[in-house]
């Protein structure tokens, strides 16, 4: 399900992978199997959007005594009507782990010799893929569509007022405490949340989550099983699919290779996969096609 015109709902907005209608103080947030890397759409991967959307909502229902979310409902399993929120200008990333191969990672900074990446300081003697004594917090602006995120740091975010002081604390206490609830439910499961990304807004003036939490499209998981034996531990994210393009020569400029059949279904397989770990719950596959089921769904609210 690449992308999905409900009828009676107005506008469309194109996300990455959303389509998004505004209907006063609510939106609804379709989630669709289009997937993104390289800052560009790559491909599409069955009952991915299904996914990413159940999981995101199971996940806000986790965490809402930490803090609010903008969740209302989930009208169709490929779909969440959201309350409308005035979003902060900042991504916010929660590491748990010291690890990464691009040249903005943690790792990647520190073996450099960098011992206070993103204005934080760390200890010597760190080893890629360690824990780190406490999960940080490497902010990040967001970007516009094709654009990459700028670094930033906690002093650079209240120095030029991108967020005011008592409410950036606010978020940097919300985040940490959803990051570690979300490594104790990962490891449950047999995975380590080893980190993530947190977009908030304000509902209302009141902080909440918005957007996607702990999926594997916004997030690193290791198989625990499989970490600390001298080798890059079993994942379940989207680095699987951008190892995959890497090697037959794609990263991110020229034509787009279509994702082979036997590969997309190999990926729809380990999107499942982390879905059942993380909630232990037994993935059930919306009735295709798609666009009739959400247009019934969506139907009381377009009218």
């Amino acid at each position: 399900m690449t992308s999905v015109d409900v009828a009676g709902l107005g506008e469309k907005q194109t996300g990455k992978v959303r389509d998004i209608y505004t209907l006063g103080d609510k939106r609804v947030l379709i989630t669709t199997d289009r997937v993104s890397a390289f800052d560009s759409v790559v491909g599409a991967i069955p009952y991915k959007g299904q996914v990413l959307n159940q999981l995101s909502v199971w996940w806000f229902k986790q965490m809402e005594d930490i803090v609010a979310n903008h969740l209302i409902s989930a009208p169709d399993p490929n779909v969440t009507l959201a309350r409308e929120a005035d979003p902060l200008p900042v991504e916010i990333i929660v590491r748990g782990y010291i690890t990464g191969v691009t040249s903005t990672s943690l790792w990647t900074l520190y073996n450099a010799g960098e011992r206070k990446p993103y204005g934080i300081s760390l200890p010597d003697g760190l080893k890629k893929d360690d824990p780190l004594p406490e999960p940080i917090i490497t902010p990040t602006t967001k970007a516009e569509a094709g654009q990459h995120d700028e670094r930033l740091t906690r002093d650079e975010i209240l120095e030029r007022g991108i967020v005011e002081p008592e409410l950036y604390k606010k978020v940097e206490e919300a985040a940490i405490a959803v990051f570690k609830r979300g490594q104790e439910i990962a490891q449950k499961g047999g995975l380590i949340l080893v980190d993530t990304k947190y977009e908030f807004g304000l509902i209302d003036g009141e902080l909440a989550l918005i957007d996607e939490i702990n999926t594997p499209d916004s997030s690193r998981f290791w198989v625990a099983e499989t970490y600390g034996k001298g080798e890059e531990p079993e994942n379940f994210d989207k680095e699987y699919l951008r190892k995959w393009f890497k090697s037959v020569g794609y990263s991110g400029d020229g034509d787009i290779p279509a994702i082979p059949d036997e590969f997309a279904a190999e990926l729809a397989g380990r999107y499942i996969a982390a879905y059942e770990k993380l909630t232990g719950e037994t993935f059930v596959p919306g009735e295709l096609p798609a666009q009739p089921r959400i247009q019934a769904a969506l139907a009381g609210i377009a009218s």
